[in-house]
This record gives structure tokens, sequence and C-alpha cells, in this order.
């Protein structure tokens, strides 16, 4: 069985070549098959016509800070909703409590982007000076903000240059993108800390009751 297609004989007419041994195609078969073939190829013509949206100036830089600004909003919503009687609930002896992991991130926004940005990151320690929650969310989003500007800041060329961390050399983008992942990382400890606690997570609240600093699902 062969099919050879639909030619066009007149402007106005259409001449069926179906070989279809035993089946005779009529009119309106004729008719409705050609109608199948050419939806297909008007809707390929209509996407190949639409032009794709104009990427950022600094596409890679600009998609890191986008990253960060959902999973530190996450952080920051986490450390305001949790009750301040259980910042210093662990779930087991040896890990950081929850006032501790608060005070953690805030410290590793500082250092990683302090390193980015090439200022030099302070000696003081949140994680060891705070233990109130309001003194930890201060600090917490006094880190986020500083985080916000490196981020905006960054170029593509920028994020290319190369600094040392540890023993290391990487580029300064890789630097954000470690912090960005060590943010998520601990955020996840912060939602196990809150269903322990029988509380919803923001990232987790329905999109009506998420705090605006919390827009991500986890």
């Amino acid at each position: 069985m062969y099919v050879t297609g639909l030619e066009r004989q007149t402007p106005s007419r259409l001449r069926c070549s179906f070989q279809l041994p035993g089946v005779h195609v009529n009119k309106i078969l004729c008719f409705v098959l050609g109608a199948f073939v050419a939806v297909p190829v008007a809707a390929i013509a209509q996407q190949t016509a639409t032009a794709p949206a104009a990427a950022p100036a600094n596409p890679i830089s600009a998609s890191e800070a986008g990253i960060y600004r959902l999973i530190s909003g996450n952080v920051v919503a986490a450390a305001e909703q949790m009750p301040e009687e259980n910042y210093s609930f662990k779930p087991t002896p040896d890990v950081r409590s929850f006032g501790q992991l608060v005070g953690h991130l805030a410290d590793a926004n500082t250092m990683f982007c302090s390193m980015a940005s090439g200022a030099t990151p302070p000696s003081s320690s949140v994680e060891k000076t705070k233990t109130s929650k309001a003194d930890l969310v201060a600090a917490l989003k006094d880190s986020v903000a500083s985080c916000t500007k490196t981020y905006g800041a960054m170029t593509d060329a920028q994020g290319a240059t190369m600094t040392k961390f540890r023993n290391f050399d990487v580029a300064k983008l890789s630097l954000l993108s470690i912090n960005t992942a060590h943010t998520d990382e601990h955020y996840g400890n912060m939602v196990t800390y809150m269903r322990l606690k029988g509380l919803v997570p923001p990232s987790s609240q329905p999109q009506g009751q998420r705090p605006q600093s919390a827009p991500a699902r986890d």
C-alpha cells in the first residue's frame, strides 16, 4: 500500500493520488485528509514565526541571582515563622539547633558573598554570639540583603574571574553558586525541624497564605 499524497491541480480543486488497493477514495474523504495535512503545517508555520524572548545582558549571573532570591526568601520566612521557644530545638543532640542554623546561614552568606565581591569577611560569628530570635533574624536578613546586592552587581564577565576558595581556584560566580546550594541545603534542615514541631514550612503553604518572601515550593 502506497500513499503518494495530495496534489493541487488548480487553486480551487484537489486531485487525490492515494493508491489504496480495492478502496475508492471519494471527494469528501479527500477533503478530510487534506484538512488533516494542512492543520499541522499551519501550526508549524505559526510557531516558526514566533520569535524567542531576548536573553538578558548577563543571563548566567541573572539566573543565579533569581534562584538565590527564591531560596533565601524561603529561609528568611522560615526563620520568622518558627516560634522563639523552638529556636533551641535539636532533633538529635549532635546537630545544630534551629537558632544555630539561622546563625550559620547568616555567617555563610557573609563569607561567600564577601569573597565573591572582593571584600574581607568579618571575623565575628553570628552563630556563636547571637541566641535570641530577634538578633538572629536581623543578622540573617542583613546577610541576605548584602548578598542580594552582590548577586545583582555580578556580571557574567566578572563572574568568570578566578579567586581562591580554600585550596581551590574557582570562578567568582561559582562561589555564589556554592552559597545558593548551601542555603538550599540548610533550608531542607529547617523544613525538617518545622515539620517535627507541627509547622508547615513557607514553601509548602498554599499560595494565598505563603509569605511574600517565600514564593517557591519545596
